[in-house]
């Protein structure tokens, strides 16, 4: 029976070998991580730093409708993972701009105070730059915040906002503990493989082989030398998302706006921070989604059965039906 035990040991530790194999160390800019089109960079100068703001404007494929749709990604993504919606985007005749933020993805990893009303600046100037006067956002998850803000700062350049699975629906700061950056940055310098796996584990309702290029991206940058200055940039921008509210704002947006809501997502900032009990009450997107509905005059929602909070991955063609129907 001992024997029968060691053999399942080694079994596991084998397999948790083969995981740890396939994750290949990465730079904390992504340079090693394959994009689905080509980078172009917007020089950016913030708090005595020349930095660059990395973004993908990818033309329609075919019967141009003159319109632009812009993607945020989330906080924990950078723009290789909206590969299949900008694929559909373009084969419906829209251009389509995707920004990696500043702090994330292929963009500079500065220092500084990040805050939702810079992030918006800055996409502004990079709209600027490209010439284009009006755009539909798409923002998920932490990008959700980013483009309420925006809509919220600059609606005149607005056609419609799209919300997939925002985070901030809630205050954070009225139930999660307050955390330091500090104490929030020593938190991420503690992630490993399979903590990050198991974080990923709970965006989705069933895993799948192939979400784990997703774990592969988050986690290969923990064996870079640069792993500290990642992870601080974690920190602050955590307390971006803490400090930098959205939820008692959505009444005051004056765009046209469509909430795409996975029902089984439970997403919450800070959660591992929470108890048990709150863990049961915060976080219910099947409320949550519905709640912001009615905050917002005119909007409208989207809602996907048995789907967390990546629905354009998780039930791509389901959601990529529902977005082109929308735009």
């Amino acid at each position: 029976m001992k024997k029968f035990f060691f053999l399942i040991a080694i079994a596991l530790l084998s397999l948790s070998n083969t995981y740890a194999q396939k994750i290949d160390t990465l730079s904390v800019n992504l340079e090693n991580v394959k994009y689905p089109y080509q980078i172009n960079y917007l020089p950016i100068t913030v708090e005595g730093q020349d930095i660059k703001m990395a973004y993908m404007d990818v033309a329609p494929t075919k019967f141009p409708n003159g319109r632009t749709v812009m993607l945020f990604h989330g906080k924990n993504f950078g723009g290789y993972y909206w590969g299949n919606v900008i694929k559909a985007l373009t084969g419906s005749g829209f251009r389509v701009i995707v920004p990696d933020q500043i702090g994330f993805g292929r963009s500079s990893k500065p220092i500084i105070n990040y805050t939702f009303q810079q992030l918006a600046a800055w996409n502004k100037k990079l709209l600027d730059t490209l010439g284009i006067q009006k755009t539909s956002i798409l923002g998920h998850s932490m990008g959700g915040m980013l483009a309420t803000r925006f809509a919220l700062m600059f609606p005149e350049r607005v056609d419609k906002l799209l919300l997939e699975n925002p985070i901030g629906l809630e205050d954070y700061k009225t139930f999660v503990p307050a955390s330091t950056v500090e104490e929030q940055y020593q938190r991420e310098l503690k992630n490993t493989p399979e903590s990050i796996r198991q974080y990923y584990r709970s965006y989705f309702t069933y895993w799948k082989p192939d979400y784990e290029t997703l774990v592969n991206v988050a986690a290969g940058v923990i064996y870079s030398a640069d792993f500290p200055r990642y992870a601080k940039v974690a920190a602050l921008t955590y307390k971006m998302i803490y400090d930098g509210p959205v939820a008692d704002e959505f009444q005051n947006l004056k765009v046209p706006t469509i909430l795409f809501i996975g029902k089984e997502d439970r997403t919450i900032i800070g959660k591992a921070l929470l108890t048990d009990d709150q863990k049961v009450i915060y976080g219910q997107y099947k409320f949550l989604g519905k709640n912001t509905a009615v905050k917002i005059k005119g909007s409208k929602i989207v809602e996907f059965e048995a789907c967390g909070h990546i629905p354009h991955i998780e039930i791509t063609t389901e959601f990529l039906v529902a977005l082109i129907g929308s735009l």
